[in-house]
């Protein structure tokens, strides 16, 4: 993308022009594009096409209709093509050349609320101290506007380093009104959220959830064509915080009868694992099921979610800095029962917001695990790939979140969500191997375009429609609140 401020100003002024035109089309040219289709895969000096919210065409030459082209339909060859072309016409063109297009990063657990506490103890030493210190602290004190300062920054920051889909594990639902200023934040941001509602751990409450589900997905989801979804949160265990929050069949038929996914938290060790077996007998495992973390569970546990689909979020940089269990991301296990795990960010009050951090992480973590197991015996490795953390940080994050036909991958018919990303910058040049280059080279200001559903949330390296002055005053008075009011 031409990095040409007035070039860049003037073409985002026509695409603002036409926000409303469902029929919309953008053209980006000459880009080298990781689809993270499996049948597209790496196109080089191609384009592709946004019309309104969807991918529509991706391909070489799109616009004089050269064959090799991909429609909406699947379709390849002359016949997709010359579709393309004509639906090119009137279309803004993006010279994205000397860019990487990739699909937006997602999110599969964050605790978006938190953000205002960013960093507040970076060297946090075990979950107890987290939990002590934030949940039965500093949530206790959270009101509605502080739940929606935290989420809407973390959002932003989410935008701003490529994550175009996150997940907030909103468990600090105090009441119905923290729920609404949460999901509020995250549709003021234009982010594709998915909001995952769970009542607090500590402190008072009005005990609102899970029935306050009803009453959200009526009021906040009522379309399944829309940016946000709706989740129920759930803990593993009754360890932390008693048996209202813990998973088990009666939450999961108030989740069967509102037709929304159930994301699980805090799944470690033997607990974690017995609890997992239960579910498994009750037939309350399975693809719309998350379990996030999952370190520590025996091989029993993870056989019984290979078999049922359940999908697993990992939290690389949590798992490992915080010393979650065995502090070990368990992506070996989740790959030997056939399961592909999402990424996640956690808890920005100790670890990273962006989703480089996550794949740089568990990639070190997994090959230095694997080299060092088979150092001396002469034994096979198994090392994944920075295609592999690549994919588990796009198409399998969104199958992860229930999204897996709506984003993830660069493919005809799915919602445009991308990014455009300099392959030419100073820490990326020269682009020899594209992927590599997105894993190991790329960060935040690399991104200098972001589309959510064909709209731009980013745009000339800078995150749209922010005042930054106004949202540093609120997240500081915010903050000083938080930190200044005795815990309830």
């Amino acid at each position: 993308m031409s990095t040409d401020d007035t070039t860049s100003a003037g073409i985002l002024e026509q695409l603002r022009r036409q926000s409303a035109d469902p029929r919309r089309r953008i053209l980006f040219t000459g880009a080298t594009i990781v689809t993270m289709d499996p049948e597209l895969g790496i196109l080089h000096d191609s384009d592709l096409l946004v019309e309104g919210d969807a991918i529509a065409a991706i391909g070489p030459n799109l616009a004089s209709g050269a064959s090799g082209a991909s429609g909406a339909s699947g379709a390849s060859g002359a016949s997709g093509a010359s579709g393309a072309a004509e639906g090119v016409a009137g279309a803004v063109v993006v010279d994205a050349s000397g860019t990487i297009l990739a699909p937006g990063f997602v999110d599969t657990h964050r605790h978006a609320w938190e953000a205002q506490l960013r960093r507040i103890m970076p060297d946090v030493d075990d979950l107890g101290g987290y939990v002590m210190s934030t949940l039965a602290g500093y949530a206790t004190v959270y009101r509605p506007q502080d739940m929606y300062v935290g989420t809407r920054l973390a959002a932003l920051t989410a935008i701003d380093s490529g994550i175009t889909t996150m997940l907030d594990f909103s468990h600090n639902s105090r009441t119905r009104e923290h729920s609404d200023a949460a999901i509020e934040a995250l549709r003021d941001t234009g982010i594709r959220g998915v909001h995952a509602s769970m009542g607090p751990h500590f402190g008072e409450w009005d005990r609102q959830w899970p029935a306050d589900l009803t009453r959200l997905k009526d009021q906040y989801f009522s379309s399944d064509d829309q940016l946000l979804t709706l989740r129920m949160a759930t803990l593993a265990t009754d360890e932390i915080a008693g048996p209202v929050l813990a998973y088990g069949p009666e939450l999961a038929r108030t989740a069967a009868d509102l037709g929304i996914g159930v994301s699980v938290d805090a799944v470690f060790g033997k607990a974690s694992s017995a609890a997992v077996l239960s579910w498994a007998e009750h037939g309350i495992l399975g693809p719309d099921v998350t379990l996030i973390h999952a370190t520590g569970l025996t091989s029993e546990a993870w056989k019984a979610m290979g078999e049922s689909g359940t999908t697993v979020a990992l939290a690389p940089t949590s798992d490992a800095q915080i010393g979650l269990e065995t502090a070990i991301p368990a992506v070996d296990e989740a790959l030997a029962v056939g399961i592909r795990p999402g990424l996640s960010i956690d808890v920005e009050v100790a670890l990273a917001s962006d989703m480089f951090t996550q794949m740089r992480a568990l990639l070190a973590i997994q090959r230095m695990r694997a080299v060092n197991a088979a150092y001396g015996t002469g034994g096979d490795l198994s090392r994944i790939t920075t295609h592999d953390v690549l994919d588990f940080a796009t198409l399998q994050g969104a199958r992860t979140n229930g999204l897996g036909d709506v984003t993830g991958s660069l493919t005809p018919g799915k919602k445009a969500d991308l990014l455009v990303v300099q392959a030419e910058d100073l820490n990326n040049m020269p682009l020899n191997d594209p992927i590599g280059t997105l894993v190991l080279g790329s960060d935040a200001r690399n991104i200098t375009g972001v589309l959510v559903g064909g709209q731009p949330r980013k745009w000339n390296g800078q995150v749209l429609d922010v005042d930054l002055a106004a949202l540093r005053s609120e997240v500081s008075a915010s903050r000083t609140y938080v930190l200044n009011t005795p815990a309830g």
